[in-house]
């Protein structure tokens, strides 16, 4: 066994973890404007190919190092193809299939997958029965938060769900793979920029090919209105504390985000869109604080001494 210390969460990574969260929550509400009017892969495709035009701009205005080598650039492509565009359509594709509640339960499995793969992919990360505990707690607030009455469509659509599965696994590992950044001394402004630009180079030939998005260009303002904000915030802005947050905590600890997302949804809809906010959202909320508590330990740590 390691000696290696484990990582832990600093109260700077934890605001940024919420911030995270509150951003990628925007994605439910952005593409509720924008998938009515355009197919998935259009809006994926024009969200990375956008983000990546937007993180050039301070890359290179930054002067930011650029990696030259191929290995560098064969390791984004394979983060590119784990964190981004295989999961977007994993889920684009699974969501066609299956409720997007029960999606959501299901993405929500990627911290489960991320401690058990962290226990024998790190050195650093492995499991305890804190983490173990949190994550099931977490989860138990999630299914409680979006509605349990979502798991009574399981086995329904095997493949959808498979799907969406696939997706959270392919999320768990990358957030492990994503490390190996860290150690190449690559700044997470360039790591996001390489992302999101093999993202694109993978997506383009795709969407071309399945969707002709130039059939697309006479939707409403309001829909490319909202793939701008997935672009700016929702892309953009969440991968750079995306990556600021794995170099520093580590894959498990990023990846508590998923218990985030949803409430940031919910709380959207609720001052935004002006909807209730019910006594099951409540008590699922708790279940993801405690979740999130136990995994960080400090607290049950300092009770007990």
């Amino acid at each position: 066994m390691s000696d290696a210390p484990a990582m832990r969460m600093t109260a700077i990574e934890w605001f940024l973890l919420f911030v995270l969260g509150a951003l990628w929550g925007g994605t439910f509400f952005f593409n509720a404007i924008a998938i009515p009017e355009l197919p998935p892969l259009v809006v994926i495709l024009c969200r990375v190919a956008l983000a990546t035009v937007i993180l050039w701009f301070f890359v290179l205005a930054g002067g930011i190092k650029v990696p030259r080598g191929r290995s560098s650039w064969l390791a984004l492509l394979i983060m590119a193809a784990l964190n981004s565009a295989l999961p977007f359509f994993l889920i684009a594709w699974g969501q066609i299939h299956i409720a997007s509640g029960l999606a959501s339960i299901m993405i929500a499995m990627t911290p489960l997958f991320a401690v058990v793969a962290a226990h024998f992919m790190t050195e650093d990360e492995h499991m305890s029965p804190g983490k173990v505990a949190g994550v099931l707690a977490g989860l138990v607030g999630v299914v409680v938060l979006i509605g349990p009455q979502f798991l009574e469509e399981l086995g329904k659509d095997l493949l959808g769900q498979l799907s969406v599965l696939g997706a959270a696994v392919c999320y768990a590992v990358s957030a492990i793979y994503g490390r190996t950044f860290s150690r190449r001394a690559m700044a997470p402004m360039m790591v996001a920029t390489g992302q999101m630009t093999m993202a694109t180079l993978i997506l383009l030939p795709i969407t071309l090919l399945v969707d002709r998005p130039w059939e697309y260009l006479g939707a409403s303002l309001e829909a490319w209105g909202a793939v701008v904000g997935l672009a700016v915030l929702s892309t953009s802005v969440a991968y750079l504390i995306f990556f600021r947050i794995l170099a520093r905590a580590g894959a498990v600890n990023i990846l508590l985000v998923n218990f985030i997302v949803p409430i940031s949804a919910i709380l959207l809809g609720v001052f935004v869109l002006g909807e209730l906010l019910t006594l099951e959202q409540l008590i699922g909320m708790v279940f993801i604080a405690l979740g999130l508590a136990l995994i960080d330990g400090r607290l049950f740590l300092r009770q007990s001494r």
